[in-house]
């Protein structure tokens, strides 16, 4: 078991913290002398410092959410069908039990357009508030190098909803904060995407997949902002007995709502634009088919041309072939076959022209 007291963690730099490995499964706690203190080991180890807490908070990486989670929460005092009734939910869950509050939330990794959302279970009651989660999210151990110096500026003469509400808005900002970096990830795709949009030719079936991989990214992303919007909405008000109704405290509250609505505009702009994106595509799609059909169409008309014209000299050559023939020389059969094919050839594209057979010019 490791502990990092108040006087540690002020010695220690971010960078130093940094290079330090972090264990997933930790507890933070401002004891009731007034110290903070953060240790990292097992649930079993935390449970002598919850006793003498003022205000607590564990993070538990666990391997299932429905089977380790309940025992974590069971281990802390909880209920553990509020981990179950939580893992049902898609991406976001409120379950109010008077004296138990649990919350469930998307937390977002993109990589690249791959958009990966993972559960992040939140438990909260009287002085407590536990963290659960797989190996996929880790934003909670890093954001835990600065969780005592932030437990150090929660006033001390609050209530404990008071406090513990100022917790849970720290970790849901956090989250918030780790989830908007998606976006600029699925920004920095789109702008390597819409430089070949400009291109006529060329990356067709490439930039048509990696357009469907974008429009789904952004879906899946929406999908997560709106789940943690629906979360938030729950709180805002201070209903839950858990939750502070302090009108200065339900602004943070607030403001996380309005980042949150933020976030969800600025991904609906960038949907906006890949739309437009579409449509410039199809466009050029259907500019380039529209040449081609016009030029195989050309080719068909002239192929008709060339035949028609043909039938004429192709005719007078099978008379030349009969008794007619043998009165004329070859030079003037020659001449006669000439003249006759390009009088054909003529008399053919005049009367095609006139008829408005030929399509246009291919631009």
């Amino acid at each position: 078991m490791r502990h990092v007291h108040e006087a540690e963690a002020k010695s220690e730099s971010p960078s130093s913290q940094q290079s330090n490995n972090v264990s997933p499964t930790f507890c933070v706690a401002m004891l009731k002398n007034g110290s903070t203190i953060k240790i990292e080991g097992t649930i079993e180890e935390f449970l002598p410092t919850l006793k003498d807490a003022d205000f607590a908070w564990v993070n538990a990486q666990v391997t299932s959410l429905k089977e380790d989670g309940s025992k974590v929460a069971s281990m802390l005092g909880f209920t553990p069908s509020i981990i179950k009734e939580l893992v049902m939910q898609r991406f976001s869950g409120y379950d109010d039990h008077t004296t138990e509050l649990g919350l469930l939330l998307p937390a977002v990794h993109v990589t690249g357009l791959e958009v990966d959302i993972n559960k992040l279970i939140i438990l909260i009651k009287s002085n407590l508030i536990v963290t659960i989660h797989t190996e996929g999210i880790t934003r909670l151990v890093k954001f835990a190098r600065y969780a005592v110096t932030s437990f150090k500026k929660v006033p001390k003469n609050l209530d404990d909803v008071d406090k513990i509400s100022l917790v849970l808005i720290r970790i849901l900002d956090e989250n918030n904060e780790r989830n908007f970096d998606g976006i600029r990830g699925i920004q920095e795709q789109g702008e390597e995407i819409s430089k070949y949009l400009i291109e006529t030719t060329g990356f067709r079936q490439e930039l048509g997949s990696d357009i469907y991989k974008m429009k789904h990214a952004l879906i899946s992303y929406l999908e997560a902002l709106w789940a943690s919007l629906d979360v938030v909405h729950y709180l805002r008000y201070g209903d839950a007995e858990l939750i502070t109704d302090d009108p200065v405290i339900l602004q943070k509250v607030g403001m996380l709502s309005t980042d949150l609505t933020r976030q969800i505009s600025i991904s609906e702009q960038m949907s906006s634009v890949l739309a437009s994106g579409l449509e410039v595509l199809q466009s050029i799609y259907n500019n380039q088919l529209t040449v081609l059909n016009n030029r195989l169409s050309l080719m068909a008309v002239w192929m008709a041309i060339l035949g028609t014209a043909f039938i004429v000299p192709n005719t007078i050559a099978t008379i030349f072939g009969t008794p007619i023939g043998e009165h004329l020389g070859w030079h003037t059969m020659l001449i006669i076959l000439i003249a006759s094919t390009v009088f054909s050839i003529v008399i053919a594209y005049l009367i095609v022209k006139k008829k408005g057979i030929l399509p246009p010019k291919a631009q």
